[in-house]
């Protein structure tokens, strides 16, 4: 099977239902399937080797990413906030390619680009050529580069089968009901943008798009348009406590991409006790989730006294259907229930073969929940000890005050890297530096204590809330 196999079923399953919503006007399964087969004979007209979409989401997103399918070339959806010198490299590596792009990004983008309403418009001709081709399910479907935060970025290819096997794994088929609507506003050149387009079409629920995200807007959409499913980012959960409204239609909020500080969740679940909350945990190797903590899971951690149960509510819960994850040590070895180590897992949507190391750290609870506890490349090694950041981070984020937390190794001449920390006010607070550090050394020990802590408006973070680490290096060091 392959993307287009996906594009087939909601046509044949939908009955004429919207799948998308293009400035207030309906757009149902089939027209989708039209507008990617006219796009598809666009490319093949031009002979591009791949299709490049360098814009904000919205309706010509999906149109694109289908079109590439039935066209059999990759689709590479490009950051649109990366500045001039990256997305000229990442270009060159697509020297044939169609490019989507926005009128900001036209001169970078070749002789003839192609805009998201100029292609919308285009697609939904019929343009004449040559039939249909049929990708097989082991070819490249999308090429996905990876945040760069510390890095050039990495190009990740998730083939037609990795990407179907995580839609058939997760999603039952036609499963939402007419009147279920759901809103993006993820950028799609993140996994969860495509991810969230092809689980959204198989379920048969309705699409809205929303880039940028304001937390004000994002509340009139989901009145306006009676969205019952969304996904945010932690930061934009944040932001929305911050903001009055309610979601009476709203029955399912996933969130994800980085850590939740305990206080935004629970909040969250107490400001809106009806919505079902969705903890999604994934890479872009593993063509998103990998791992959910469900709406009962939430309720049932939030209502606990068992002081294990009630730290579930801040794990990443539980393997979705089909994917194996392991703990292992360094070596490979697996570990038992409760010990730390790395994250390999295995499973259908994974690109590649066999394990994969997710290089995050993290542990199984004795009732298969997992907790991550970060990046492997962020420990911090003080002297002769390795020390994770999560754990200092996760005790700063409980104080009083504290909205956010991040801790990072600085370099340092005697240690080879001291401990500093930064943390976000909540609103109206005045966090003390001084009693920060001493909430970590009665939690935790001495040598886990910040030898810093300065406190930030705010923290630098990538589109889909990563803090951008190596940003606060640099500033401390400053």
């Amino acid at each position: 099977m392959n993307l287009t196999t996906l594009l087939d079923m909601a046509v044949d399953g939908g009955e004429g239902r919207a799948v998308l919503t293009n400035h207030g006007e309906a757009v149902t399964a089939e027209q989708l399937r039209a507008a990617a087969r006219h796009g598809a004979a666009v490319l093949m007209q031009s002979g591009a080797t791949a299709l490049v979409h360098l814009a904000k989401n919205g309706p010509a997103f999906p149109v694109a990413l289908f079109a590439a399918a039935v066209a059999g070339v990759p689709f590479v959806p490009l950051n649109y906030r990366l500045g001039e010198t990256q997305l000229t490299a990442l270009l060159a590596n697509h020297p044939r390619a169609f490019v989507i792009a926005g009128e900001r990004h036209a001169p970078l983008a070749g002789p003839d680009p192609t805009t998201p309403e100029a292609w919308f418009e285009r697609t939904s001709k019929r343009v004449p050529g040559r039939p249909v081709r049929e990708p097989a399910p082991d070819s490249t479907a999308v090429v996905i580069y990876t945040s760069g935060t510390t890095a050039t970025p990495k190009a990740v290819r998730l083939r037609h089968d990795n990407l179907v096997s995580y839609v058939i794994g997760t999603v039952e088929f036609g499963g939402a009901g007419p009147d279920e609507a759901a809103l993006s506003c993820v950028p799609p050149y993140h996994v969860a943008g495509v991810a969230g387009v092809l689980t959204n079409l198989y379920a048969g629920r309705r699409l809205v798009f929303l880039d940028p995200f304001s937390p004000k807007e994002w509340l009139d959409v989901v009145h306006t348009e009676k969205i019952t499913n969304a996904m945010v980012v932690p930061t934009m959960l944040a932001r929305l406590m911050d903001e009055p409204g309610e979601v009476p239609s709203l029955r399912t909020l996933a969130y994800g991409g980085s850590a939740t500080p305990p206080r935004v969740i629970e909040r969250a679940l107490r400001a809106w006790p009806s919505v079902g909350f969705v903890n999604a945990y994934g890479l872009t190797e593993t063509s998103s989730t990998i791992s959910v903590l469900g709406p009962d899971d939430h309720r049932d951690a939030l209502a606990a006294t068992d002081p294990h149960t009630r730290a579930r509510l801040h794990s990443a819960g539980r393997p979705v259907p089909g994917v194996e994850i392991q703990i292992r040590d360094t070596g490979g070895t697996a570990l038992p229930a409760g010990e730390s180590g790395l994250i390999w897992v295995r499973g259908a949507q994974v690109s590649g073969d066999g394990w994969f190391d997710t290089r995050d750290l993290g542990h199984l609870d004795p009732g298969g929940f997992l907790f991550v506890e970060g990046r492997v490349d962020d420990t911090i090694i003080r002297g002769a000890e390795n020390i994770a950041p999560a754990e200092i981070e996760d005790v700063l984020r409980r104080q009083n005050g504290v909205a956010d937390a991040v801790v990072v190794g600085v370099p340092d001449d005697e240690w080879g890297q001291r401990i500093e920390a930064v943390v976000t006010p909540e609103r109206g607070a005045e966090p003390d530096p001084e009693l920060l550090r001493e909430a970590v050394r009665r939690v935790l020990r001495g040598s886990k204590t910040p030898d810093r802590v300065a406190v930030w408006a705010e923290l630098p973070r990538t589109d889909t809330g990563k803090v951008r680490r190596q940003d606060v290096v640099a500033a401390l060091r400053r």
